[in-house]
């Protein structure tokens, strides 16, 4: 190849790579819910764990500013204005929405995504306006995979906990609890909650630790280590699927558990799954 060939496929990788890339979303952040707070009358809904998706009003981003390789069919009929939500297929499928999302050629697991939506960002109003403006979209240009996540208002704390207790029964992770009348804001804030009966939080695989008796030559652990410096084992909420082909050294993993030891080590600590790295 001659040095103009050189020079044009360089300028071509560098087109490609900046279509796929896009400054990395100012999002919403939640915010753990404490019982002290009062909620009554908020916008409750459930929290789905799904792909995090942000139509920017021509590209669908991931949390780090990736294009998602979806068929053009998925985005050519979403509105111009902005959206945010989750790409998800049903209850306990993470790993299969991750597998689909993440690949770089659109495929055909993508028949099964639907884009649910939880916020219209930057536009005006309270969250009921916002999502309305989507709604209203809607009526116009049905889209049968663009769907807004069901909102239902938060009587009471009983009410609360009566609504977390049947999704968390239903393996579902947990609810969001919005303030209706808080206008359009990003980052971690008190208008955004998430309530759920554990916490959970973010580790990085360092390394492993060998299963022993049925889990003989397959992982025992994932050796993890959070911010701070801490590092312990998790061997808890692993799948045998997950143990053959553990999380790589370098992923950052979400796991949940109750409190902390007087050593800061999280008790209790069970795997959840592998955060989203697209």
């Amino acid at each position: 190849m001659n040095r103009t060939g050189i020079c044009l496929a360089g300028f071509f990788t560098l087109f490609v790579a900046l279509a796929t890339h896009a400054a990395a979303p100012d999002l919403l952040l939640l915010t753990k819910y404490q019982q002290s707070m009062n909620t009554n009358g908020w916008y409750m809904r459930e929290k789905l764990d799904g792909v995090r998706a942000y139509w920017n009003g021509r590209q669908l981003l991931s949390r780090q500013g990736n294009a998602f390789a979806a068929h053009l069919w998925f985005t050519e009929k979403l509105p111009s204005f902005e959206l945010d939500g989750e790409l998800w297929i049903s209850r306990k499928r993470f790993e299969e929405i991750h597998s689909i999302t993440s690949q770089s050629q659109p495929h055909s697991g993508w028949n099964d995504i639907t884009y649910n939506i939880f916020e219209v960002p930057n536009a005006q109003g309270g969250l009921p306006t916002r999502l309305g403006q989507l709604r209203d979209y809607l009526k116009r240009e049905p889209v049968a995979h663009l769907r807004i996540i069901p909102q239902v208002i938060c009587r009471d704390k009983n009410h609360l906990m009566a609504r977390l207790k049947a999704v968390e029964a239903a393996d579902g992770e947990g609810l969001v609890l919005r303030n209706p009348s808080s206008l359009y804001e990003t980052g971690r804030g008190f208008n955004a909650l998430k309530v759920k009966r554990f916490d959970d939080m973010e580790g990085r695989v360092i390394g492993y630790r060998p299963g022993k008796g049925k889990y003989q030559g397959m992982t025992g652990a994932l050796w993890v280590e959070i911010e701070g410096g801490k590092r312990f084992y998790i061997g808890s909420g692993l799948t045998d699927r997950e143990r053959a082909v553990p999380p790589a050294v370098g992923r950052v993993i979400t796991f949940k558990y109750q409190s902390f030891t007087n050593n800061g080590i999280p008790r209790f600590a069970s795997f959840l799954r592998v955060r989203d790295a697209h």
